[in-house]
């Protein structure tokens, strides 16, 4: 039996919208010429290859987490030609200046969709830099490519951290039409009726995958202890082993508890939940 498509949230492709509108803004800047960006699912890009340039993409404000960009290197070839006006880079894998085009590039790019999220509720802040595939399962994936009449053929793949993706399904307005007001002996009843038929927000986050962490201790090492370790080394961490360990959620801290072995893998038995207090 085949298994039904994942149905992107609504704010989460508004904010992939911001993105390609963003990306379609400023390259047309650039080119003086029209530069249709388009979103596409995730099954239209190419494998993922040596060459490829990946960005990582921080988001702080009322949307936190985290955004993975893998442009393809002849996507990040033709966007540094553009971007730097030079006809002449060659390839076939970008460099290290092609690379730094490519940060400063993405950089505008978000700038832009800062300012397009004001008005959805997203007080964001955007931080851009050269990156690793990252090692989160996504909440949410996809790619961007330019469309019909675009100077070049781009291809870019994104991918949201479940928290972002979380966050953003949470925090998006979406602006109402205006609509003419119900007679007053009828406006209680009418808003009882559309409050009725709006879906909840919660039930859009319920099939959201969510990576939590379990932290039994930590040390601060020297670059010295770290450089003398090997097979066989042993390092003491900041607590007994009888103390409760930590389980985080994008890096903060949800819950405490025991951890025990179940069917020889390790679990653990909470004690304490502190997410409701905000600890």
């Amino acid at each position: 039996m085949s298994t039904p498509p994942v149905t992107t949230p609504r704010p989460v492709s508004a904010f992939i919208q911001l993105w390609a509108d963003a990306a379609s803004t400023v390259l047309q800047q650039i080119v003086s010429a029209a530069y249709p960006i388009t979103v596409a699912p995730a099954e239209e890009m190419p494998a993922s290859a040596a060459g490829d340039v990946q960005l990582t993409i921080t988001a702080t404000g009322t949307a936190r987490g985290e955004m993975s960009l893998r442009v393809p290197a002849p996507t990040a070839i033709e966007l540094a030609k553009v971007f730097t006006a030079n006809p002449d880079v060659p390839g076939p894998e970008p460099s290290a200046d092609d690379r730094a085009a490519l940060e400063e590039l993405f950089r505008q790019f978000a700038g832009h969709v800062v300012t397009s999220a004001r008005p959805k509720g997203l007080e964001i802040q955007l931080t851009t830099a050269l990156g690793e595939t990252p090692t989160w399962s996504p909440g949410a994936s996809g790619c961007l490519r330019s469309g019909a009449g675009a100077p070049q053929q781009l291809q870019i793949e994104w991918k949201l951290s479940s928290a972002l993706a979380t966050a953003l399904v949470t925090t998006w307005q979406e602006p109402e039409a205006a609509k003419p007001a119900p007679p007053p002996e009828i406006k209680k009843e009418v808003k009882a009726t559309k409050d009725a038929n709006l879906p909840s927000k919660l039930d859009l986050l319920m099939d959201v995958e969510l990576d939590v962490t379990l932290r039994f201790g930590g040390r601060n090492l020297l670059l010295k202890e770290i450089l003398d370790l090997g097979p066989g080394s042993v390092l003491e961490l900041d607590r007994d082993i009888q103390d409760e360990a930590d389980l985080y959620l994008d890096g903060k801290l949800i819950a405490r508890g025991e951890v025990v072995s179940i069917e020889g893998n390790f679990g653990l038995r909470v004690t304490e939940v502190l997410a409701a207090r905000g600890s």
